[in-house]
């Protein structure tokens, strides 16, 4: 039988760099250096994620699950799933599925296993109970295994006497000793038994690709541990008296007939991989390579508990969170690597991962996470893809949900919800978290009622630093903007257009105040007029910059909002086709006049060609 792939050393050869120059670099040199060792096999790994369905995928079974694909994409090989439900007491009726709506959702397709098949199934352990049985019984018949026919009750007796003693739990070999010939005979007899492993010497070390050689070997010569008071057999148990396998023998069959050459598990089972090594010496089996990553704990150092619903797969999937996200998230969990960024798409770090997997306890902090989300949200923006597409279904669904049908009309006009939520979506990508936070955050979209709280400048003064007049906008020089902005008909209605006319308006002739006799400076009318038209149009709240919002809510619904915030602060309401009463200019035209008299360019603002006064 071909042995599994070994591990080779892939080195790199650091560029070379003068005396000179070497003190100035010397972190990068050390990097480098550091960064030679990357641990890979040397041929397409088999891999294998063996969930049972005891329970729901959470974020330490995904991340062993990932790690395990990981390794086989990277090296070109093959990644299986198998389900290992011999509990059949403790499995959960849907577990099996959402298991696998998990999975796929996150990228994690399989290579062969449930649902897509294979050369090596069936995949699912429940299913294979007559192989587990055969190998039991070649166990038996080389003298690795034997019989055990102590009843429950007998066994439950030693246990609590070896507990009254102070004693370790362990078995004291009753049945050690019986004859093939009677073992066979009480067998045949239906007579209840459990197959136990023979275990004749210290159970062997082994090289982990994380800890490297490791190993309890704490088994004494012959099995039998010795004590003052009573010997103590380490034979574990292999086959269960209702014929199941326990998860030793099940695993170890599995793994060999299903030629699985890595295996990518957390360290809750080193302890028992020293006896997973016995068995297969046991049955003359080659093993595989293993490989064990750290526990996840909280910031407390507290193990993460599968049973708590926060890391349930499915509990971040109902929040929004991205698969991308998730996906990067869980490879940052204990694996070390040296692209300069830390935000991956799946393919990415399919092209990068390597087993340079930290040895200690990896701490969970989720606001990296949402960091991620936002940087995966962001992405999708920019590069249009089917993320950003599925981001905004979700928005889409929620608002929906949440919105009276009249009400999104009333903001939507002809638009589809869809659509005006991308249009949104792609201006603030960069903050997105879910899509409760992203309609929480953008409610005045949604809205034609805008809670505004009473208009505050932004030269409001302050104990460090009191009001200059020199700095004071005055209102109707906003309202007057505001006006101006408003003439731009549907058909120039874009961000381009409130871009210029913005910049336009602030690099003009300012309008003098008269009693004071003082010129605003372009910057100072410049913050205060986008002051003043985000509380007019979204209440203050953050989001897309000015041009945008106003292309987004569009014109009549922009009329009408500027109109709102003119009476609230003690100017009269712009009517649509009644001019504007106020009193400011805008490039020393009034936009009132402009209005009436319907100039063609007069929807231009301060971009309009001047015109000679007639005498």
């Amino acid at each position: 039988m071909r042995s599994p792939p070994r591990l080779f050393l892939l080195r790199s050869r650091a560029p070379w760099v003068c005396k000179t120059c070497r003190a100035n670099f010397s972190s990068t040199i050390a990097r480098t250096a550091k960064d030679k060792k990357i641990y890979l096999p040397d041929a397409p790994a088999r891999t294998r994620f063996a969930p049972s369905p005891t329970g729901y995928l959470h974020l330490g079974s995904l991340r062993t699950a990932l790690f395990n694909y990981l390794l086989a994409k990277r090296t070109g090989g093959q990644f299986l799933l198998r389900i290992e439900d011999t509990d059949q007491k403790r499995t959960v009726p849907d577990a099996e599925k959402r298991l696998y709506e998990d999975l796929q959702w996150a990228g994690l397709q399989w290579d062969e296993g449930p649902v897509v098949g294979g050369p090596y199934g069936p995949y699912r352990q429940s299913e294979r109970t007559s192989l587990y049985a055969a190998e039991a019984q070649n166990l038996i018949k080389s003298g690795h295994a034997y019989r055990c026919f102590c009843s429950p009750e007998r066994l439950d007796t030693l246990a609590r006497h070896r507990n009254e003693l102070g004693l370790p739990a362990g078995y004291d070999g009753t049945c050690t000793g019986l004859s093939a010939v009677e073992s066979e005979e009480r067998a045949a007899k239906a007579e209840t038994h459990v197959v136990r492993l023979r275990v004749t010497e210290p159970y062997p070390m082994f090289n982990d690709l994380v800890f490297g050689k490791t190993g309890q070997n704490k088994a004494a010569q012959g099995g039998v541990q010795k004590s003052e008071n009573m010997n103590t057999y380490v034979d574990p148990i292999l086959l269960k008296s209702d014929g199941h396998p326990t998860y030793h023998l099940a695993n170890v069959v599995d793994d060999h007939y299903m030629k699985i050459t890595h295996v990518i598990r957390g360290t809750e089972w080193m302890s028992s991989t020293p006896m997973h090594v016995a068995l297969y010496k046991a049955f003359q089996w080659q093993p595989p390579k293993f490989g064990h990553v750290t526990l996840l704990v909280d910031e407390n150092g507290q193990k993460l508990s599968k049973r708590n619903a926060d890391i349930d797969i499915a509990s971040y999937r109902n929040q929004g969170v991205l698969p991308d996200t998730l996906v990067n998230f869980s490879a940052l969990l204990g694996w070390s690597h040296t692209h300069k960024s830390d935000i991956m798409t799946m393919k990415e770090i399919e092209e990068r991962f390597n087993l340079k997997l930290t040895k200690g306890n990896v701490t969970v902090a989720f606001e990296k996470m949402w960091y991620l989300q936002k940087a995966h949200a962001q992405r999708s923006a920019k590069e249009g893809s089917s993320t950003f597409d599925n981001i905004v279904d979700q928005i889409t669904e929620l608002a929906e949900k949440t919105y009276p049908a009249e009400q999104l009309t009333s903001i939507l006009k002809s638009r589809t919800l869809n659509l005006y939520i991308a249009s949104i979506l792609t201006h603030t990508a960069r903050t997105y978290t879910t899509p409760a936070a992203f309609l929480s955050q953008n409610a005045a979209f949604f809205t034609p009622t805008i809670a505004r709280p009473p208009y505050t400048p932004t030269t409001q003064s302050s104990a460090s630093q009191p009001q200059s007049s020199n700095n004071n906008i005055p209102l109707p020089t906003l309202h007057t903007a505001a006006a101006a902005l408003s003439l731009v008909p549907p058909t120039h209605w874009t961000a381009t257009m409130h871009t210029q006319n913005i910049n336009a308006f602030t690099s003009s002739s300012l309008p003098t105040d008269q009693d004071q006799g003082l010129k605003q400076s372009t910057t100072t009318f410049k913050k205060e007029l986008y002051n003043y038209l985000r509380w007019a149009l979204v209440g203050g709240s953050h989001g897309p910059g000015i041009p945008a919002t106003m292309g987004i809510l569009g014109r009549e619904e922009c009329v009408r909002r500027f109109g709102e915030a003119r009476g609230l602060t003690g100017g009269e309401e712009w009517v649509e086709g009644k001019g504007v009463k106020g009193r400011g200019k805008i490039g020393g035209t009034r936009v009132e006049k402009k209005k009436e008299e319907g100039e063609g360019d007069e929807w231009m603002g301060s971009l309009a060609p001047k015109k000679k006064e007639k005498v």
